[in-house]
């Protein structure tokens, strides 16, 4: 029997590999119709592959396949595209992202990313978490982001930027040549190891350290990353079956076991801080030890520590990497430096030389600088968004479906000749308070995201930037050295803008 379906299958291999073609390329075909037939404007696409194959395979950064799309269609308010076989609505139009991010939240309330929380801890999160249960996580996290709770995070900020400081003088003898994304991550690193764990970490006087080492490896792309990011887009079921882990388990086995201690030991010593730590433990009482619910809104422990990780992460990496953007800029730009250090100098003097909220909130050149800076690095370079309820896009024929997948172009928006003339040019005045009301529409610059949905850890991240930046700059002049990229060239392969070769930069002492 065996061997007579052998002989079958041998003699009939010819017709079974046409019938297989045939039935994948019927898959994968099967929804390219959609758009075509909703009257949508949309990228023509190919079998298998939709319209995203170059940067599947890393032949063009995901900036120019979706800036591709964006500007094929001046003047449209969406476009439709397929990533893979999946149709993707692209929206374009400022006030109707306004309205998705803002005024009619509630059908757009989920990111759309499908991350099995029984498999990757990171599904757990905030930022992956959809329905009910991300609007119970966000209620119980955002005191951990209050104006009060920030304010106590000022002198262990300027600790922590003087040790940077310190160690960019170290460097500067050696060889003035630095690669900055390093040196601000660990910056960050520390930064939000204290302020929201009460841990000193050391990792700018320690660059191995497994803090730097494994929270570097999170953000690494690869080939089998890239492998792993498809299947799970193109096939979640499938990849939900796989159990798929879509981060280096070695680095989240680390994070757990570091939070989880951290938690534990707080807990049995009945140790109390004003931090985000004493925010997770007031949301684990609530929602775990007294949550009476069931199934898929009942909490755990693991829900507890899977925020903990993509807080630390998110305070530290992405903070890292504007930092560097904005130096590298500054060196390029030494007209822009100049005044900036005017700014923080004679602030500095008439705040006493101290870290005062009242210091921050008057570099008011300095908010133009990083909003500048934020616009043409835009971390994300989209945003993503899915339909949890059907939607009638207001003056337009156009209905979305319910679980349809929507992408925001952020980044070719904040490029956009329409609102920012000469967009690739870095120019913090586009950010005074005239030009803003003069040129821009709401839905055209939303660097943390907007709405219920925006980066809950915003106002840190500004804060941190803007005192870190003052330091700096209080005591270094920035430039380019010979290893400096211009202009900077972009990792094709990783989640978040991340400079190729790095960003190599020299500094000079000016002050002690």
């Amino acid at each position: 029997m065996i061997s007579y379906l052998i002989n079958y299958l041998f003699d009939h291999s010819v017709l079974i590999c046409i019938i297989v073609i045939t039935l994948l390329y019927y898959y994968s075909t099967s929804t390219y119709d959609k758009w075509k037939n909703m009257n949508v404007p949309y990228v023509r696409p190919i079998p298998f592959f939709g319209n995203t194959f170059k940067m599947a395979t890393t032949l063009e950064h995901q900036i120019e396949t979706f800036d591709r799309f964006y500007r094929q269609f001046p003047g449209e308010k969406y476009c439709g595209f397929y990533q893979m076989t999946t149709p993707m609505l692209m929206v374009r139009d400022p006030e109707l992202i306004n309205n998705m991010l803002i005024k009619d939240f509630s059908h757009f309330t989920d990111r759309g990313l499908d991350v099995d929380p029984e498999v990757n801890l990171f599904g757990r999160s905030l930022v992956f978490s959809k329905g009910q249960k991300w609007r119970t996580l966000r209620q119980k996290l955002s005191p951990g982001f209050t104006s009060g709770k920030i304010k106590g995070t000022y002198d262990q900020i300027k600790l922590c930027s003087q040790d940077l400081v310190d160690c960019i003088k170290e460097k500067s003898k050696q060889n003035n040549q630095i690669e900055v994304k390093g040196i601000t991550a660990n910056f960050a690193t520390d930064v939000i190891g204290t302020y929201a764990f009460g841990l000193k970490l050391d990792t700018i006087k320690n660059d191995d350290s497994d803090f730097s080492k494994y929270t570097s490896k999170l953000f690494e792309g690869g080939t089998l990353r890239l492998i792993k990011s498809s299947i799970s887009i193109l096939f979640p079921k499938f990849a939900k079956f796989l159990k798929l882990e879509l981060f280096p388990k070695d680095a989240i086995d680390f994070f757990r076991s570091v939070f989880g201690e951290v938690i534990k030991y707080r807990t049995e010593n009945n140790i109390i801080r004003n931090d985000l730590t004493e925010t997770l433990l007031e949301a684990r009482k609530e929602l775990v030890l007294n949550n009476a619910g069931e199934n898929e809104d009942k909490f755990i422990d693991l829900d507890i520590i899977g925020n903990a990780i993509i807080m630390f992460i998110s305070g530290s990496e992405p903070i890292a990497t504007v930092i560097s953007f904005c130096l590298y800029e500054l060196a390029l730009n030494k007209d822009i430096q100049k005044k900036l250090r005017a700014e923080i100098i004679s602030t500095k003097e008439i705040h006493g030389g101290k870290f005062t909220h009242d210091f921050v909130m008057d570099l008011h050149y300095t908010d133009m600088v990083l909003e500048e800076t934020l616009r043409k690095y835009s971390i994300n370079v989209v945003l993503f968004r899915e339909a949890t309820e059907k939607y009638k896009v207001p003056g337009d024929s156009l209905i979305i479906e319910k679980g349809q997948k929507i992408i925001i172009p952020m980044h070719s928006i904040h490029h956009d000749s329409k609102y920012y003339p000469n967009p690739d040019t870095f120019d913090p005045e586009r950010f005074t308070l005239e030009e803003k009301s003069k040129r821009r529409p709401s839905g055209s610059y939303f660097p943390f995201g907007d709405g219920p949905r925006h980066c809950i850890g915003k106002r840190f991240a500004e804060i941190d930037m803007k005192l870190v930046l003052s330091e700096v700059l209080s005591k270094f002049e920035v430039a380019t050295c010979e290893k400096t990229d211009v202009p900077l060239r972009f990792k094709p392969n990783t989640g978040f803008l991340t400079a190729l070769n790095g960003v190599w930069l020299s500094f000079t002492q000016i002050a002690d």
